[in-house]
């Protein structure tokens, strides 16, 4: 479905994933020891080395970096879970420290894949048949390995095909496996469980719908049909018969990945064509269907012919029209003006909790002021520039100040709808997407937030 990276530039195919629970939990055990030693090791340092802040910013830089190679090196070995996980943290730059964020976005591009023998295996799980049975043409070499499934380029009855066949013992490890990264991520996160318990919860629910390859398939296809008539944005057809829950087939698509479109020589012209039908694709299922592709890394994209093609609906999210109302009330710019307005809006939504007092609601309100301004800009000027890098440090600039502030870290209480996480990744990542491509970007408002 994407060019095929050089076999120089191949990583080592994976010959097994560790299946058992026993097995999983000890790796995912071992990478938390290795962080924890990390920081044992961190903290001598910095009682040794003194209170010097430049000093402290470096010892607590290659903390971090230590720590962020320990964890990705354990969670791309196990893949499924932990890898995807990994995989939605490094969108949302704000999120991580950086060196996390280095690290973990190679969830998106360089995993290395499996060795064939256990796709062939998988097959004949599924279908009681090998690939070479089913197929005119199957590469054994994987083009593409990501977090849950690696994509093989095929052939059938003289048509290109993209299978993609999902890893061994995924599905089966999720939740097991998740309670075992919980406390990694919480650690790196600076959060405590009790306030993002709701969350987790969320993250598992959807990447549990990621391991059921039939529920993708029949989202791809009515998310394809409602999304057709959409200007300059394409998808490949979906092949019902050769899927099941662990294999999804659909057609090959030649084309340049998003992100060496975005880095190549496009023209000013091709750039924004691209990122409108990008911001269309969204505007469209967010505000019209409320059913969305929640994954926008670039690795979900191609371009071919000033037109984007869309490849993967793994990740999917479909909320509420009562959440969308609360959610998207905040692109009203009367918010922005009127703090009590602000408040009631950020009541509706759970960010302000009953028990909140004066000086927490005057924190969380001055916060969201700020946050409002930077995040709602693109909608109020109908033509935005994305490609102004100004914005795009602003929103790291203060989601770096934010995760670094003790005076968040420290207010308890579950806060915003559980919805949020993938309503901000989406977001999140289309800026981020919008932003290295260079568009801009013609947007409108909801038609029913002024009225």
């Amino acid at each position: 479905m994407k060019d095929s990276p050089s076999g120089k530039s191949r990583k080592k195919d994976q010959e097994t994933i560790r299946e058992g629970a026993i097995g999983r939990m000890a790796a995912l055990g071992g990478a938390g020891a290795r962080v924890g030693m990390n920081y044992l090791k961190h903290y001598g340092r910095s009682m040794v080395g003194g209170k010097d802040a430049s000093n402290l910013r470096r010892l607590r830089e290659e903390l971090d970096e230590n720590n962020a190679e320990a964890v990705y090196d354990t969670f791309s070995k196990l893949k499924g879970g932990p890898l995807k996980l990994a995989q939605m943290l490094s969108i949302d730059k704000n999120l991580l420290p950086a060196a996390y964020a280095r690290q973990f976005a190679q969830a998106q591009s360089s995993v290395p894949p499996l060795s064939y023998p256990l796709v062939a295996q998988t097959f004949r799980r599924e279908f009681g048949k090998g690939p070479e049975e089913l197929f005119e043409l199957f590469e054994k070499k994987a083009s593409h390995g990501a977090s849950i499934g690696q994509v093989h380029r095929a052939r059938r009855k003289g048509r290109d095909l993209a299978v993609k066949v999902q890893y061994p013992g995924v599905a089966r490890s999720l939740k097991s496996d998740l309670a075992v990264v919980k406390p990694i991520a919480l650690r790196i996160l600076g959060l405590r469980e009790a306030d993002v318990d709701s969350y987790f919860r969320e993250v598992e629910t959807r990447l549990l719908e990621e391991t059921d390859y039939r529920h993708e398939l029949e989202r791809s296809m009515e998310l394809t049909k409602a999304s057709a008539h959409l200007r300059g944005v394409r998808f490949p057809g979906y092949h019902p018969e050769l899927s099941t829950g662990r294999i999804l087939t659909s057609d090959w698509i030649d084309g340049t990945p998003l992100d060496r479109f975005a880095d190549g020589g496009a023209t000013q012209t091709e750039r924004d064509t691209i990122g409108q039908a990008l911001w269309d694709f969204y505007a469209h299922q967010v505000h019209d269907l409320m059913l969305f592709h929640a994954d926008p890394h670039p690795g979900n994209f191609l371009v071919k012919n000033d037109e984007l093609w869309v490849l993967d609906f793994g990740c999917t999210k479909k909320i509420s029209e009562e959440f969308y109302r609360k959610q998207f009330r905040f692109l009203d710019p009367r918010l922005e003006r009127d703090p009590a307005l602000l408040q009631q809006a950020l009541r509706d939504l759970d960010v302000i909790l009953p028990e909140d007092g004066p000086e927490e609601i005057s924190m969380i309100t001055s916060l969201c002021m700020v946050w409002l301004e930077l995040l709602a800009r693109p909608f109020r000027s109908g033509i935005f520039d994305f490609g102004d890098p100004e914005f795009l440090k602003a929103i790291y600039d203060l989601g770096e100040e934010n995760r670094r502030a003790d005076h968040l870290r420290t207010m308890r209480g579950q806060r915003g709808s559980p919805d949020t996480i993938y309503v901000n990744r989406a977001f999140f990542g289309l800026y981020s997407l919008l932003g290295r491509i260079g568009a801009r970007v013609r947007i409108e408002l909801p038609a029913w937030i002024n009225s």
